[in-house]
């Protein structure tokens, strides 16, 4: 369950830059909107200051978090060397990074670690994809569970972020435990108590499905040029093929078997009205935010289901 920390460190802090830079493109949006382009004031500045602020705290709780993880593999190392003494003074240290962490965050539950990111691709098209799950499905019915299996294991097209928690409830109770058990000298229960706290960190996947994050990708270049209150024959053209992108991309999301049937059938329905409502040459606009909540429900949809 424990992967590289020198590997997460990285992508953690491209999280945490990406969510203040999105915040900034907000507010260079709202500017172009506003057709001004100057620098942000009052509200706006509130919200940027925020926004880094959030994410300045956030980084600072990682730093604590892997740094109490990091103190609690330098104590089983030093178990097995026969140095209690060390052990000790890291779990001591441990337990400091995890006090100072929880004193900036009482309400925390879940102090992350580790994160690990992997991207699925499958390379067919949506009746190669129908094909194989017809195969599957016949597998399946006649008891081939194997064959069935393999049948169906590439069939995916999602990134998969993993992030990997200490569980605040429990874990720095673990850490204190080990110690008082050291100082008994109790080397080797101290060893079994510390290896039992890090199986229980938590790890939970978000999964992003790849066609659906296309398919709305297409229809927010779309929904740039169909606010145009004048748009030429090539924005019209252009919109076509990016609502044509979109329903491919629906299908094979479909295909796929993410979201449910529900959720699907509201965003083709949808699809066809933007269809409609663009074919007018009118500007339009309300009838993308509202398939942007239907994406948004969608991939909830998409989540492993927690045990």
């Amino acid at each position: 369950m424990m992967r590289s920390l020198a590997k997460s460190v990285p992508l953690l802090a491209l999280a945490l830059v990406g969510a203040v830079s999105c915040s900034d493109n907000e507010t260079k949006d709202q500017q172009n909107r506003n057709g001004t382009g100057a620098p942000a004031t009052g509200k706006a500045k509130d919200a940027a200051a925020a926004s880094a602020g959030t994410a300045a705290d956030s980084s600072k709780l990682l730093q604590e978090a892997m740094a109490a993880l990091q103190e609690t593999q330098t104590a089983l190392t030093a178990i097995d060397q026969k140095k209690p003494d060390d052990a000790i003074a890291a779990l001591e240290r441990a337990t400091g990074k995890l006090e100072i962490l929880l004193a900036r965050s009482p309400d925390l539950a879940l102090a992350p670690v580790d994160q690990h990111v992997v991207t699925h691709n499958i390379l067919a098209d949506v009746n190669q994809v129908k094909a194989l799950r017809e195969q599957a499905e016949e597998a399946l019915e006649d008891g081939r569970i194997q064959e069935a299996r393999h049948l169906i294991d590439g069939l995916a097209s999602e990134t998969v972020i993993s992030v990997s928690s200490l569980p605040l409830a429990t874990y720095p109770d673990a850490i204190k435990e080990a110690a008082a058990l050291l100082a008994k000298n109790k080397p080797q229960d101290a060893k079994e108590v510390l290896l039992t706290a890090l199986s229980t960190i938590v790890v939970r996947d978000t999964i992003i499905p790849l066609p659906m994050t296309r398919a709305q990708a297409a229809l927010n270049e779309a929904k740039q040029l169909a606010a145009k209150r004048s748009r030429s024959a090539a924005d019209n053209d252009r919109i076509k093929s990016l609502i044509s992108t979109a329903r491919q991309q629906l299908e094979l999301t479909r295909a796929l078997g993410y979201a449910t049937k529900k959720d699907l059938d509201e965003l083709s329905d949808t699809l066809e009205e933007i269809e409609r409502e663009t074919g007018e040459k009118r500007p339009a606009r309300q009838i993308f935010d509202r398939i942007e909540q239907l994406f948004e429900r969608a991939k909830q949809a998409s989540q492993p289901k927690e045990s």
